[in-house]
C-alpha cells in the first residue's frame, strides 16, 4: 500500500466514523428522553431525598452508588407500595435485624422517596439488574416453592442464603407455625399480626396458599 493510499484510507475512514459517531449520537438523544417517564416535582423531590440521606452510600441506582446493600433501581417494581414505604421508614420495625438504621424521614419526604424510586422502576433499563437466580431450578421445584418463586417472595426473604433482606429469614421457618395459621397469614397478614407490613396473598387460589403454606413448613 502507498502511502498516498494509507493516507486517504487514514482520512476518509476518519471521516466515515466520525458521521457514524454524529448519527448514532443524534439516534441516542432521540430515543433517550422516550425511555424514561415524565418527571414530577414529587420525584424531583424524591431524588433531593434521596441524596439528602446519603443512600447512594449504601445502595447503586442506574449503576451508581455503593454496593453494601441491594440496587434500587427496579425495588419500586419488586416490593408493594405501602410495605416499602413502611420499611423506609423504620426498616427494624419491619425487620428487627434489618441492617438498615432508621433515617428519620417524615411522611412527606417518604412519599417524595417513593416517587422518586416508583419513577425509577419504569425507566427502560433493558431489564438490567437481571433477576436473582434461585437455589433451585424452576423445574425441580415443588409447587408451593413454585408459587414462592412466581410470587417473587426472595425480593424480601431468604431461603437457604439467597433473596432479600427486607422480611424475616425464611429459611427455618417450619417449626413456628402450624399450617392452618400459616396459610391463614399468607393470605391476609395482619389478620393475624396486626402490625405486619407484608402484602397479604388473597389474589391465590386456596389451594395455592395451602401449597405455599406447605412449603414454607418444610424449611427447618
Amino acid at each position: 500500500m502507498s502511502k498516498k493510499t494509507a493516507k486517504n484510507f487514514f482520512i476518509y475512514g476518519s471521516i466515515f466514523f466520525f458521521l457514524v459517531l454524529v448519527v448514532l449520537t443524534i439516534d441516542t438523544m432521540i430515543r433517550v428522553p422516550k425511555r424514561a417517564p415524565v418527571i414530577t416535582a414529587e420525584v424531583d423531590a424524591g431524588k433531593k431525598v434521596w441524596h439528602k440521606y446519603d443512600c447512594i452510600g449504601c445502595h447503586t441506582i442506574m449503576g451508581n452508588g455503593s454496593y453494601f446493600a441491594p440496587d434500587m433501581t427496579n425495588v419500586a417494581g419488586r416490593k408493594p407500595k405501602d410495605f416499602l414505604k413502611k420499611f423506609i421508614l423504620d426498616p427494624r420495625a419491619i425487620n428487627p435485624k434489618a441492617a438498615m438504621p432508621k433515617l428519620g424521614l417524615n411522611e412527606k419526604e417518604a412519599d417524595n422517596l417513593m416517587a422518586f424510586l416508583e419513577w425509577t422502576s419504569k425507566v427502560d433499563t433493558n431489564k438490567w439488574p437481571p433477576k436473582p437466580v434461585l437455589a433451585a431450578a424452576r423445574k425441580e421445584a415443588s409447587t408451593g416453592q413454585a408459587i414462592y418463586q412466581n410470587q417473587n417472595c426472595a425480593a424480601c426473604h431468604i431461603v437457604g442464603g439467597i433473596g432479600g433482606t427486607a422480611g424475616p429469614d425464611l429459611t427455618r421457618i417450619g417449626p413456628k407455625w402450624k399450617s392452618e395459621e400459616l396459610t391463614r397469614y399468607l393470605k391476609n397478614p395482619a389478620s393475624v399480626k396486626t402490625a405486619s407490613a407484608m402484602p397479604g396473598f388473597a389474589h391465590l387460589s386456596e389451594q395455592e396458599l395451602k401449597d405455599l403454606s406447605d412449603y414454607l413448613l418444610t424449611l427447618q
